[in-house]
């Protein structure tokens, strides 16, 4: 066959993949664990219980996100106070955040579904049905575990931060500089900086929220052939990092978890005067209208429910759906789950229950 007939043949324009059926296999088929892990085990996925294994998954990743972001902040921070080259950079800032986001995903997203911040769980509430209670109790886990990291960076790092602070107090700075964003405060909390104003610094946080938002919706879409599920967090983590590469210096906060979390423990250590005035509201509210507004240009310009759900996803959404618990959840709606690929591609003219997505895998946020 000649190029020509290639091109005009029914062929080049329909391709039909062989179907694959595949055992649903589990974990515990194949990796037997001790007995105290299979007892609790049992215990933990109780409806009763789960929520608090959820919610330790959520402080985790943002614990994750926070610890290697603020890891190469503080480098950076100490770096230029005390005028040492090389400690760190906004490269290094951005790459740090970068893979704590990697990491988040990677460690937590199986459990929680990976939200980690609290823009993406109140999205989820409005455009994907997610329960408004447990998208409370995650945003009270993402402050917590951005809390907490902020405070063991701080104590990591306390011996050198007091040296800091008694340079300056010395040159007569520490008053001027402490709650800026070159401030040792600064280093855990969000400062407006010096000349910028609140209009200014609103435009870039909105904008560059609304960047990250699409991103995140786009590792979202399972029809999506371009971003397979397990290059989403790849995506998201280079959202987030270019954002910081091009954006931080006007101010940028991006999360409100890390926004409220690191100026509680800047708060915890300084007091009310390390609060941030003015620009905290801005700080840890505007990523949550930006992600909103993000997610409903993705709806409403950019989702197509005529595309070809590709093969990836169908898999991504066949380990979800056959989770043991819930089956177990949900005996009288056996039929909703699927036993192979197969299966789940012969439910894809309808709105298949696989694709509820209550834990798929999301971004910092």
């Amino acid at each position: 066959m000649g190029p020509s007939q290639l091109s005009s043949s029914p062929i080049s324009h329909t391709l039909t993949l062989p179907t694959m059926s595949q055992p649903i296999v589990h974990l515990g088929d194949i990796q037997p664990r001790a007995k105290v892990f299979t007892v609790w085990e049992k215990q933990r996925n109780r409806r009763e219980v789960h929520w608090f294994v959820e919610c330790f998954a959520e402080a985790l990743g943002v614990f994750f996100y926070v610890y290697a972001g603020v890891g190469s902040t503080v480098g950076w921070v100490i770096g230029n106070i005390l005028k040492e080259v090389g400690l760190s950079s906004l490269l290094q800032i951005g790459f740090g955040y970068m893979a704590g986001i990697l990491l988040a995903l990677g460690v937590c997203a199986s459990t929680s579904g990976g939200h980690f911040n609290p823009c993406v769980s109140i999205a989820f509430v409005l455009f994907k049905g997610f329960p408004r209670m447990k998208a409370l109790r995650y945003i009270v886990a993402q402050i917590l575990g951005a809390y907490i990291a902020c405070l063991l960076v701080y104590s990591q790092y306390k011996l050198i931060i007091v040296e800091c602070e008694a340079h300056l107090q010395a040159a007569g700075k520490l008053d001027a500089l402490q709650f800026t964003p070159n401030g040792l405060a600064g280093i855990f909390a969000f400062y407006l900086l010096p000349g910028q104003s609140l209009a200014r610094t609103f435009l870039n946080e909105f904008v560059t929220d609304v960047f990250i938002g699409l991103a995140i919706w786009a590792s979202l879409d399972p029809a999506n052939v371009i971003v397979p599920p397990v290059m989403a967090p790849f995506l998201v983590a280079l959202a987030y990092a270019s954002a910081i590469w091009g954006f931080a210096t006007p101010g940028l906060v991006a999360n409100s978890a890390r926004d409220i979390g690191g100026r509680l423990m800047a708060v915890t250590i300084w007091g009310t005067e390390a609060a941030g005035g003015r620009y905290a509201a801005i700080a840890a509210l505007t990523n949550i209208p930006a992600t909103i507004f993000a997610a409903f240009i993705y709806e409403f310009f950019l989702v197509d429910s005529d595309r070809v759900v590709p093969r990836a996803s169908l898999e991504f959404g066949t380990v979800v759906a056959n989770h043991r618990r819930h089956r177990k959840e949900a005996p009288s709606t056996r039929d909703n789950f699927v036993d192979s690929d197969s299966k789940l591609e012969s439910q894809a003219d309808d709105k298949p229950t696989a694709f509820t997505y209550e834990v798929s895998g999301t971004a910092p946020r």
